[in-house]
C-alpha cells in the first residue's frame, strides 16, 4: 500500500469504531421489528423505523467495505417496505447481515 492508502485504511478503521455502536443500534432496531413480526406484532411505526434502519445501513455500509451487507441491508430494506413483510425470511436476512458485518459474532451465514 502506498502512503496515502494506508492513512486512507487507518482512517476508515478510525471511523468505523466511531460509528459501529450505531450499526449495532440499526441492527437492534432490526431485530426487535424481526421479534415483533414474528410474534404477530409489527406495528407500522416499528416497521417504518426499521426499514430507515436498513436504508441507513445500506449506505453507510459499502463506504466501509461490507458490500454484502450493503446488499443484504437493501433486500431488507424492500421486505420491511413492501405490505406484508415476510417473517421467517425477515429473521434470515437480519442473521445474514449481522454475520457480513459481524463475522465475529458467530452468526451463521445463510
Amino acid at each position: 500500500m502506498t502512503e496515502a492508502e494506508d492513512k486512507t485504511a487507518a482512517l476508515l478503521r478510525t471511523l468505523w469504531e466511531k460509528n459501529r455502536p450505531i450499526v449495532e443500534e440499526r441492527l437492534a432496531t432490526l431485530e426487535r421489528a424481526s421479534a415483533a413480526a414474528a410474534s404477530g406484532g409489527l406495528s407500522d411505526d416499528l416497521r417504518k423505523e426499521a426499514a430507515k434502519a436498513a436504508h441507513n445501513l445500506a449506505g453507510a455500509l459499502g463506504m466501509y467495505g461490507y458490500d454484502e451487507g450493503t446488499r443484504v441491508a437493501r433486500e431488507i430494506d424492500a421486505l420491511l417496505s413492501s405490505d406484508v413483510p415476510g417473517v421467517a425470511h425477515l429473521a434470515e436476512l437480519i442473521a445474514r447481515l449481522r454475520a457480513a458485518v459481524f463475522p465475529e459474532s458467530g452468526a451463521i451465514p445463510g
